[in-house]
């Protein structure tokens, strides 16, 4: 069978082929890394020679390379949180899933560290060739210019509350905003989703929207209207003549967005507009 060329990644899933068994696990070939230990204990199966397993890619506390079958709660490249396992002379360890947990030097702790806290951290290979983590995602982000397309998809993690809105990491690379105005559900630190770029600006600084420009929700959120019927018995006060807050509370959009949706929904003869609000044919 032949052998799977791609490029090997530490701190990253890779798919690579079983090429020995010895007694202690299984040895993988890692192309220029050369074979890679599977461990008994960093698998749940047996596997036999020209196996394709994929599996993750860290170093043991002899700073081999080793693998595992295991899927850690970060990457090198990911922004997540984490809680601290251990604190030591050289640092805090977090808790990342596998049998080594992940350093943080004290260098890389934005904030002091306490045992049982949990923070967000991007994790990297530092100069050394080590995985580690860093809190201090303002050293970490923006090194490099920022390159996206208008209207392009990106992953963000929603890191910190301005007074503008809010905080963005995107593609573990660069720093963007998601405006308050244009948000229209409450979002918490460390949370992930997809967002698009709307502008990079001359000074580098980066505008996101949560939906791609000139797309709208009327087909998910006319559903949404319908189902708030039904459980209504088939009639609600709620119109395009309510409050922007209620309908936000409501419905998670704008009024603007809402407001499409019902007129929509009335051309289609799905609902009936009434003095008093909207009902079901």
């Amino acid at each position: 069978m032949p052998r799977l060329r791609g490029l090997v990644q530490l701190g990253k899933m890779n798919r690579l082929v079983v090429v020995k068994e010895v007694d202690f696990g299984f040895y993988l070939d890692g192309g220029e890394f050369g074979e890679i230990l599977l461990p008994h204990g960093s698998t749940d199966e047996l596997h036999v020679i020209d196996d394709i397993v994929d599996v993750f890619l860290y170093k043991d506390s002899d700073d081999r390379l080793i693998a595992t079958t295991k899927t850690p709660l970060a990457q090198v490249g990911d922004i997540t949180t984490l809680k601290v396992a251990a604190l030591t002379p050289v640092g805090a360890f977090l808790d990342w899933g596998l049998e080594k947990d992940l350093l943080v030097p004290f260098s890389e702790q934005a904030s002091t560290m306490v045992e049982g806290g949990k923070y967000l951290v991007l994790v990297y290979i530092d100069v050394s060739g080590r995985l580690v983590a860093s809190s201090k995602l303002d050293k970490r982000l923006d090194r490099e210019p920022a390159h996206y397309d208008a209207h392009e998809r990106v992953n963000v993690v929603i890191c910190d509350h301005t007074d503008i809105g809010y905080k963005a990491a995107i593609n573990g690379m660069h720093w963007g905003v998601l405006y308050r105005n244009e948000v229209f559900k409450e979002l918490r630190i460390g949370q992930k989703m997809s967002a698009y770029i709307n502008k990079v600006r001359d000074d580098g600084k980066i505008d996101l929207l949560l939906d791609k420009p000139g797309y709208t929700k009327n087909d998910e959120l006319g559903n949404q209207i319908i189902v708030f019927l039904k459980q209504n018995n088939g009639t609600s006060h709620i119109s395009d003549k309510s409050s922007p807050e209620i309908i936000t509370r409501l419905f998670g959009v704008s009024k603007k967005k809402f407001k499409q949706s019902v007129g929509a929904l009335y051309k289609s003869g799905q609902i009936i507009l009434g003095k008093d609000g909207i009902r079901l044919p």
